[in-house]
């Protein structure tokens, strides 16, 4: 079995952090002007600012390459060739769930969420499927939410807990927003991620096209990353989900 990385590159990459957001070594920093047009103030009209819950589980996604539907984990290795029983198991649910990805994608494309069978850093009693959607990705690009979010839904999947959706808004205001959790955290809610959208000119007279300038997140201060994996615990792994 190929172990080498089918995308040949990961399948997602990082989020910068706003102020005063718990971030790890391998983490960085928002710029000040991500953190004023997604916290303070937008633009102008042609900015979108959607802020949805962020959810503590294991990044993975499932691609459609040469027609083949491949379950990956966030490095962009195969996640039946992971040496953890987390990403063997999503694996397994992709199989399962098969038909769905296969009326989802299109070629070279790939959906991304937050598998959240294992508990990392919060326990979830999650009133629905292990599998939470927030990305639709063809190589680096991100699909809009409406084209995303439409599709995703279409095929029943799980979307973000969504807080808020129009100007910039800040992060006391999403903390209020934010409990309780839309997804059955036990305990507070991580934080949020804020996604803005811009219309952009076409380079045809009055034609805009919307796309995905950037996003950012927040994680509560608080927050242990990984505190509930055993190899952090030294206890047994703690599950939100078995098949």
């Amino acid at each position: 079995m190929k172990s080498d990385k089918p995308l040949g590159m990961k399948s997602y990459g990082s989020i910068p952090h706003l102020p005063n957001s718990r971030a790890g070594q391998r983490d960085f920093q928002a710029d000040s002007g991500m953190v004023r047009i997604a916290t303070e103030k937008t633009r102008d009209k042609n900015d979108l600012v959607i802020v949805t819950e962020k959810v503590d589980g294991s990044n993975c996604s499932v691609a459609k390459i040469n027609g083949e539907l491949v379950a990956l984990g966030r490095a962009g290795y195969r996640a039946e060739t992971s040496p953890y029983e987390q990403h063997k198991l999503f694996a397994e649910w992709v199989k399962i769930e098969l038909s769905r990805f296969q009326a989802l994608l299109q070629e070279g494309e790939r959906v991304v969420g937050e598998w959240m069978a294992q508990a990392h850093g919060t326990i979830y009693r999650l009133p629905h499927e292990p599998f939470i959607v927030f990305d639709l990705m063809r190589g680096h690009e991100r699909a809009i939410s409406e084209e995303f979010e439409s599709r995703v839904l279409e095929q029943g999947f799980i979307l973000p807990h969504r807080l808020h959706t129009g100007d910039a808004i800040s992060v006391d205001e999403i903390l209020k927003r934010l409990e309780p959790s839309g997804h059955g955290a036990v305990g507070l809610a991580e934080g949020a991620v804020w996604r803005v959208e811009r219309a952009f000119p076409t380079g045809n007279k009055g034609e805009k096209k919307w796309k995905v300038d950037f996003l950012v997140k927040y994680v509560r201060p608080e927050k242990v990353d990984g505190c509930l994996l055993p190899e952090q615990s030294g206890k047994e792994v703690i599950w939100n989900w078995q098949p």
